[in-house]
Parts: C-alpha cells; structure tokens; sequence
C-alpha cells in the first residue's frame, strides 16, 4: 500500500494546539491499520510571514499540490494586523492556487449538546444540512477593485462555468442524502444570480430524482434560523456561503466542533475547522480540539476512503461528548489534552 503525504499547517495561535491533538487521535486510530501516511510541515499564515514575510510561500504551494491532502488549522490574528499581506490573504492565495472551487460545511445537530444552542429544541431536532459554497470566484476575486478616500469599488463576476462546476457538486452530494437542492440567490436583484438559476435549471435536468428550489438569500438567512431542517442541501455564491455558513454553526452551539472540506476538480483537498485562532485562549490549555478531529475524520472518509477509520474517530468523539468529558466552549472544564485523551481512550475501549 502506498503511503500517503498529508500536508500540515498548523497555524496560529490555538491553531497548533488543536492540530497537535488531532494528529494525535490520527496517530491512535491508525496504529494497527494499514493506512500508512507521512506528515509534512509546511509554514501557512501568521507563522509563515514571521519567517518567510508572506502568509503562502511558494514552497508551502508546492509542498500542498504535491501531497495528497491537506490539514490546515485556524490562522490569523491582532499580531498581523498591519502586515503588508495578512494571513488571511494566504486562504484566498491557496484556494485559487490549488483550485478547491467548492467548500463544504456540514451543519448537524448532536441531541447530546442540543442544549447548547441559542435556537429551541423542538426548532433544530434533526437539523441535518450540508452547505456547499463557490470558494474562487465571485466577489472575493473580481476586477476591477478599488478604494479611494471617497468611494471603492468592489466586482462581482460568474461565468457559467465555474457555476455549473459547484451546481453539479451539491446535485451529487444531494443524491447519497435527502434529495434536495436549494439555490440560495438575490435573483430579484443581482445578474449574477439570474445566470445561477438559468444554469442551476440546466444542470438539474440530469438529476431528474433531486428536488430542486430557490431561496433569496435574506429568506435564508431567516429560514436557516426558524426552519433548519427544511434544508438539505445549500449550493450558493462565495460572499453568500461566507455569511450563511457562519450563521448555520451558531445552530450547534458551538464553533469548536464543525469541520469542512475545499475541493477542486484534481488535486488535493483540505480540511480545516470553521472557527479562528481564538487569541483571547491561546496558550491556556482550553481550546476545542473535536473540529479539527472531526476535521481529520472527514479527510480519511473524502480523500482516502478510509471509512472504517473515519467511523471509528466519529465513535470516540460522540462517547466522548456522552460522557460530558468537554472543553469550556461545550459547557465543560475537560482541557484540551484531557479531552484528546479520552478520545483516544474510547477508540481503544
């Protein structure tokens, strides 16, 4: 079997605490598999511009092309503040550079920390929906762009293409679950989202078993709130994804457990947790290291098809979070190593 390279970067702050503990419950999961894998480092973020002057080095996109998936943990920071090129600057460069086009971020309620959502029980039961978001086009990325003192200038461009591709990545994921795409547009108002619809009616005639409708953003925003589970699968534009899937985590309780995915058409893809570099937190002992476990989950099932492993991982967390063994963030007092370690426990026990 050939071993496979992951490629880490751990980031800032809280970022290489947690990424510690995830490929901690990765070293314990695949002690007696056969899946054989190589960790390498590479420098991404804050980390990177105190040694190279730039969040994205080209040795980091080299090393990120060549591998075959990536791990990146929460970057950025007030440290960089007023750096010429911000960390955050090095997400956008990374996500063009290895053309992961489409993101996805699950939203799924846990019964167990149920409680610890501001929005009611019987609103979220069963909350199951996955939003997949166009990550290189779109208003992120287009020109012109300008600022002066007196106005700025900012350009949203789609083509057809680059719609079709993310429209066909939610029709498929929409098939291994309830069937059910919606189009999150401002149709009413942007060309743009016209030309969505037109394509997104174009692609859905190949699926002729996946339900498909529209939603205004706006009514998404609120629907996402009062009616969670009517969604099931969320296909939308970049600045819309950006928004709405930070929303959608508010519904768990907790940014410190949701995962994602970014993807292209070849290449790797890689894996992050939703949430920040946490500063306030950072060095304490106390982060939440289930989203980059659960982060670490996701790329064994998605990139290497490991599902037994991935299911095992999955196992240990939920015990993990029945048992109340938790971090300050899931209404616990559980430190970051005293959680690690009693996921590694579980998927031993």
């Amino acid at each position: 079997m050939s071993i496979k390279k992951i490629a880490v970067l751990r980031g800032d702050y809280i970022g290489p605490e947690i990424m510690k503990a995830g490929l901690a419950v990765l070293t314990a999961a695949t002690k007696e598999s056969d899946f054989s894998y190589q960790i390498i480092d590479y420098p991404f973020g804050g980390a990177a511009i105190d040694q190279t002057g730039t969040p994205l080095p080209e040795t980091t996109i080299q090393g990120c092309q060549a591998a075959d998936a990536i791990l990146l943990s929460a970057i950025g920071g007030p440290k960089w503040d007023q750096a010429p090129k911000r960390p955050e600057a090095g997400l956008l460069e990374i996500r063009n550079k290895l053309g992961l086009f489409a993101n996805i971020r699950p939203t799924k309620i846990n019964p167990i920390l149920a409680q610890r959502s501001p929005i009611k029980p019987e609103v979220i039961a069963g909350t199951d929906f996955v939003i997949v978001r166009e990550l290189t086009s779109g208003i992120y990325f287009g020109q012109p762009r300008s600022q002066t003192a007196d106005a700025a200038l900012d350009t949203s461009t789609y083509t057809a293409e680059e719609i079709e591709r993310i429209i066909r990545v939610g029709f498929q994921m929409s098939q291994h679950r309830k069937q059910h795409v919606t189009i999150v547009d401002k149709a009413n108002v942007l060309a743009t989202s016209k030309l969505w619809r037109q394509v997104a009616e174009k692609v859905s005639r190949d699926y002729p078993t996946v339900t498909l409708d529209y939603c205004y953003v706006d009514a998404a925003a609120m629907k996402i709130i009062s009616q969670p589970t009517f969604f099931d699968v969320i296909i939308t534009a970049n600045l819309f994804g950006d928004i709405l899937s930070d929303e959608a985590s508010v519904l768990t309780g907790s940014l410190g457990t949701i995962p994602s995915m970014s993807s292209g058409s070849t290449g790797p893809s890689l894996y992050e947790p939703i949430h920040g570099s946490a500063p306030d937190i950072a060095g304490k002992g106390v982060a939440d290291p289930i989203s980059m476990i659960q982060s670490i989950e996701m790329m064994l099932r998605e990139s290497f098809q490991e599902n037994q492993l991935a299911d095992q991982i999955a196992q240990a967390v939920q015990k993990t979070i029945a048992a109340k063994v938790l971090p300050p963030d899931l209404g616990g007092t559980a430190s970051t190593q005293v959680v690690t370690e009693q996921i590694i426990k579980n998927l031993k026990g």
